[in-house]
């Protein structure tokens, strides 16, 4: 908590906020070990510096080393420009981790206001991104870029807003229109994830057995293979429990 910048110039000199916009730790999610990064959009907007990167790269070395998933809360702005290319080190630590960590623990990132810039690279490189609804927006640029160099008029939300990116770019796995609802979805598919590639996944006893009959089954597949039907009510129905992570 004790971490700040060393950056001197272009007023930096001035302010050192604890933490350096970033809040690392670790704890328990029913029973399981986690790693959780939180960005504070308050403090400069969260936008990673030199010490901010390394924070969060430290936090992922512990995560690969413990086998244990990494759960981020972005919020930010992008690279510190005041820092310059010590700022673009920080997202290269970052960024090299990622792809360390892939196939390896379980990366979830959680989008929970404007992330552009750097700040969104790592999310496309990750497992699991998570978006709010109308408050949430991602993209490399913004609006005022795309107007300034495209000459072209779009909205935050028609750029990046958690719909496009839902339905057209499918960066984003899961989508809802209040936090409380996006936090509790992130408790329910860790439900569903091994912590590691090395631990097969949880198991429950759900009393359905493996012989029973599907008679609904009939009713829902269509005789004709050129129409359609909802895959998710036979997956549902062949699921055990009838319980489906929808993604």
């Amino acid at each position: 908590m004790f971490v700040t910048h060393r950056a001197t110039r272009l007023g930096m000199e001035k302010s050192h906020p604890y933490g350096d916009g970033v809040i690392t730790g670790w704890g328990k999610i029913d029973g399981r070990t986690v790693y959780v990064f939180a960005q504070d959009f308050t403090v400069m907007g969260g936008a990673v510096g030199e010490a901010h990167g390394r924070k969060i790269a430290r936090l992922l070395d512990m995560a690969i080393q413990n086998g244990a998933p990494l759960i981020g809360l972005n919020d930010s702005g992008g690279a510190r420009i005041q820092e310059g290319v010590d700022a673009l080190a920080g997202y290269g630590e970052i960024f090299y981790r990622n792809v360390r960590a892939s196939g390896v623990i379980p990366q979830i990132l959680i989008i929970l206001g404007p992330c552009a810039w750097g700040a969104v690279y790592s999310l496309a490189i990750t497992d699991f991104v998570f978006m709010v609804e109308k408050i949430t927006h991602m993209f490399i640029t913004g609006p005022e870029v795309v107007r300034a160099v495209a000459h072209e008029e779009i909205s935050a939300s028609e750029l990046g807003g958690a719909e496009v990116h839902r339905s057209c770019s499918r960066v984003a796995h899961f989508t809802t229109a209040e936090e409380d609802t996006l936090l509790a979805n992130v408790r329910w598919l860790l439900s569903y994830l091994p912590p590691n590639n090395l631990t097969p996944p949880p198991y429950a006893l759900t009393g359905n057995d493996p012989q029973r009959a599907t008679p609904e089954l009939a009713g829902m597949i269509p005789t004709d293979p050129r129409q359609p039907y909802d895959i998710l009510r036979v997956v549902e129905t062949l699921a055990d429990g009838s319980e489906f992570l929808e993604v």
